[in-house]
């Protein structure tokens, strides 16, 4: 298998500190994105999306979208699941993961695509060209803000995002709190609860990837 990395940007970090977390090694091919390799025609041939990252596999196929390499990697390595212990969990994580997706790394997302000048005309991701909004950008930025709000109170009670199990949901919120720097977001000093579990998903050597 290869794995289509960019080093600089959140989505592929998601699936690198999966790979972490299993111990699982791979040949990594990295696409260059600010110089737009992920549009060049070698790259758009084998993933039409223009995205990373992307999985190949040995028999020519491939599978894009973080959630969909990281269920593939699940079933192949299920030591160290990630994606829940049993039925509850699995759903719980399920759950969890989509809601921070949309609600964080989408909101990051959409307050910088549609505010950095770098990103005219392109404020979606993928082979179509959108034209930016700006009130999606004070929006994204307000969404931020609640999704802060709403993981304090939860991690009030809960050592990570599942309880006392270490999940995806975990990493995609690392991801989250993370990207949301680009935008000049950081966590308020009154979320003790977030600040006390970055800190610790922050020292797991996996964050480092």
């Amino acid at each position: 298998m290869k794995f289509y990395d960019c080093a600089t940007a959140p989505s592929p970090r998601r699936v690198r500190i999966f790979l972490a977390e299993k111990g699982i090694e791979l040949e990594t091919i990295q696409v260059d994105l600010a110089k737009g390799e992920q549009f060049s025609e070698e790259y758009k041939a084998i993933n039409p999306l223009g995205e990373v990252p992307l999985l190949a596999l040995d028999d020519g196929s491939t599978i894009s979208q973080v959630n969909a390499i990281c269920r593939y990697l699940e079933e192949l390595y299920p030591d160290i699941p990630l994606h829940g212990r049993n039925p509850v969990e699995r759903a719980q994580v399920e759950s969890s993961n989509s809601q921070i997706q949309a609600n964080g790394l989408s909101a990051v997302a959409e307050a910088f695509r549609n505010a950095s000048p770098g990103f005219k005309h392109r404020a979606m991701p993928g082979p179509h060209d959108y034209e930016q909004i700006p009130q999606l950008a004070e929006r994204g930025l307000l969404r931020l803000d609640n999704l802060f709000s709403d993981l304090n109170s939860h991690l009030a009670a809960s050592q990570y995002i599942i309880g006392d199990y270490f999940s995806v949901a975990d990493i995609t919120a690392l991801t989250t709190v993370d990207f949301a720097k680009w935008v000049k977001k950081r966590i308020p000093e009154d979320c003790v609860n977030l600040q006390r579990w970055h800190d610790q998903v922050s020292g797991r050597p996996s964050a480092k990837a």
